[in-house]
């Protein structure tokens, strides 16, 4: 097998792995079986880790490189770069120089993989679509494995992947900006302005979301969004075969849905019924793009009565419009996932008929927040803020058209802790809190996970 063969020739090379998240340490202990000198790199110090970490690493003979110079004067074979470390950083383009070797686990697994790869790429629904793709999949019977951007890494269970199995991935940009080959399926749920605090521009953004179809070959299918405008450009890169989904217009070739909430999938003019809007468990047409998605993409490898099931059953992940508790008659929303304007405007912001209670504000991503605005505007009564986009957020609300003086209310609050005590004391029965804070979660939190677990567990004290 190839994937033996490259494990073999990793024995006494030097291997340096940067980033001790969880994409990294697995392959730590993976690669040291194998033979190679492990050296563990990453800028947090020493007393950041537990001690079980620093205890399993040590117990690889892992040499550690720790601290703010982690990743210079790297004397090694290969670098593997966890996806949050910048792909054009100046300490990789001076390692690329040396002859050092440069990649990650995604682009290694790629290399190796022996079925066929279905990919998810885009700025919001990535995570949901991956995973409504992945359960719809279980109906065929073959073994599905589930990786990327989403679960645990894929590279050291290589050798445990059989040809008639099938991988099933979430993509981020920061994955794909180095990616030298793309999935057999390749999805773009749509792309708008996000992680611009990282890319140097959105066009560096948008190419490296391009690399998932870039490398397709002509027997390879690409499911494009027709409703978003940047990513159903990406057309005209597309050699194998084109599909696309809609919500707002009948697609030719691939899942539409109509006026009255009809689900259809359309191919060589024939067009066949497949559920209906209300056979979605999930709320929020967002996720309706979602289920158009996975049904494009699965046609002809999985029968519509199984992806009507999926739908009907499927309840959604942690932190994406979460429903915690109803307290009182008011009720508690957690979607911490929404890391840019977009995601709460599309998400949270378009599901209520009635104006919301919004808790939002965090760390700041360089990201346009006017649209953001004129939609708080027209959704919200009170604007509970936090972090460093606060004044990005209420300027772009007070220069909104429509808005008037406490209309929405805006409450500024040093943390989430105060947001939870502002809403416990001042919301009234029917009134719906949610947190959705369009920002990133880094000035106070890990990731958006540990945000949204905090978030559930301050309300589940009230």
């Amino acid at each position: 097998m190839i994937g033996e063969q490259f494990l073999a020739s990793v024995k006494n090379k030097n291997i340096a792995f940067c980033g001790l998240g969880i994409s990294n340490l697995p392959l730590i202990h993976f690669f040291s079986k194998y033979g190679a000198n492990v050296i563990a790199c990453d800028k947090r110090e020493i007393n950041s880790f537990s001690k079980d970490v620093i205890k399993e690493l040590k117990n690889e003979n892992a040499q550690l490189n720790l601290g703010k110079n982690y990743l210079k004067n790297l004397n090694v074979d290969i670098i593997f770069r966890t996806p949050g470390i910048p792909f054009f950083s100046p300490e990789l383009n001076k390692a690329r120089k040396k002859g050092i070797v440069v990649t990650s686990e995604m682009e290694v697994f790629f290399d190796l993989c022996p079925c066929k790869i279905i990919g998810i790429t885009g700025s919001d629904g990535k995570t949901t679509t991956t995973t409504i793709i992945s359960e719809m999949l279980k109906s065929t019977k073959k073994t599905i494995h589930l990786g990327g951007n989403i679960g645990r890494p894929l590279l050291f269970r290589v050798n445990k992947i059989d040809p008639e199995d099938i991988v099933v991935v979430e993509l981020s940009s920061f994955q794909l900006i180095s990616m030298r080959r793309s999935p057999d399926i390749s999805i773009v749920t749509n792309i708008e302005p996000n992680h611009l605090d990282i890319h140097k521009n959105m066009s560096e953004y948008i190419n490296a979301k391009k690399n998932i179809i870039l490398h397709q070959s002509a027997f390879s299918k690409t499911v494009l969004n027709l409703d978003n405008k940047t990513a159903y450009k990406f057309s005209k890169f597309i050699r194998g075969e084109k599909l696309c989904f809609s919500r707002k217009k009948i697609c030719k070739n691939g899942a539409f849905s109509s006026e009255s909430g009809e689900i259809f999938f359309a191919k060589n003019k024939e067009i066949i019924k497949v559920m209906n809007e209300k056979d979605i468990a999930l709320i929020g047409k967002h996720n309706l793009e979602n289920y158009l998605a996975s049904i494009t993409a699965l046609w002809g490898i999985v029968e519509p009565d199984e992806m009507k099931k999926v739908a009907t059953k499927f309840q959604g992940i942690e932190h994406r419009i979460e429903f915690i508790r109803e307290i009182k008659g008011v009720k508690y929303y957690n979607d911490s996932i929404a890391s840019n304007p977009t995601r709460t405007i599309r998400g949270i912001l378009s599901i209520f008929p009635t104006k919301i209670i919004l808790i939002a504000g965090g760390y700041d991503k360089n990201l346009p927040y006017n649209t953001l605005g004129e939609t708080i505007v027209r959704k919200v009564k009170t604007l509970i803020l936090m972090g460093q986009t606060t004044n990005a957020i209420e300027d772009s609300v007070k220069n909104s058209e429509g808005y008037e003086k406490n209309n929405p209310k805006i409450i500024k609050v040093e943390n989430m802790k105060k947001a939870v005590d502002f809403c416990r004391k001042n919301a009234k029965s029917g009134d719906i809190i949610a947190l959705s804070p369009a920002s990133a979660s880094f000035d106070s939190y890990e990731n958006f996970s540990e945000r949204g677990k905090h978030f559930k567990k301050l309300v589940m004290s009230i």
